[in-house]
């Protein structure tokens, strides 16, 4: 029985000869980034942790110790849910308060050594996922493109 066009025997989408317009690609490329950064949440589900929460946590791991109105304007979030989502997360112990040094009125929030390791859980999680589902899906050739289109990626966000 015949394939249906634009499939391989896999059942993959056949690569188009044609080149496809930067409005075409940013669509898919989106959808594609899209996809893969729910089922990487998704995969890191496991604990009690949101994806709010989760989100909370890396910030504070990449950019230090805040208070709950930085945490707020930099999750885009008000600052009474933000003050919900800390208090989950210093229940849990993932999270601990101190004096602001700057205004003794204030308090920021700072990770715990375990906020720290449960951060890193939920990373391996991830990364454990994604190296399986390519080590299994992809063979050398395929991982070979996988690594150039990183490395385009990469150049597009300019980081």
């Amino acid at each position: 029985m015949p394939e249906p066009t634009g499939t391989t025997p896999s059942g993959r989408r056949a690569a188009s000869s044609a080149e496809p317009s930067a409005e075409e690609l940013a669509t898919r490329l989106a959808a594609v980034v899209g996809r893969l950064l729910r089922r990487l949440r998704s995969t890191s589900s496991g604990g009690l942790l949101t994806p709010t929460q989760r989100s909370v946590l890396a910030r504070l791991d990449r950019e230090g110790p805040a208070t709950t109105a930085a945490l707020a304007r930099a999750e885009y979030v008000r600052p009474q849910s933000m003050r919900l989502t800390l208090g989950a997360l210093e229940s849990q112990g993932l999270v601990e308060r101190a004096p602001d040094p700057a205004d003794g009125r204030k308090a920021v929030m700072s990770l715990t050594a375990t906020g720290v390791a449960s951060l890193a859980e939920v990373r391996a999680a991830k990364h454990d996922w994604l190296a399986e589902a390519i080590a299994a899906g992809l063979d050398g050739a395929e991982r070979r493109t996988v690594a150039e289109a990183t490395e385009l990626i990469d150049r597009l966000t300019g980081e």
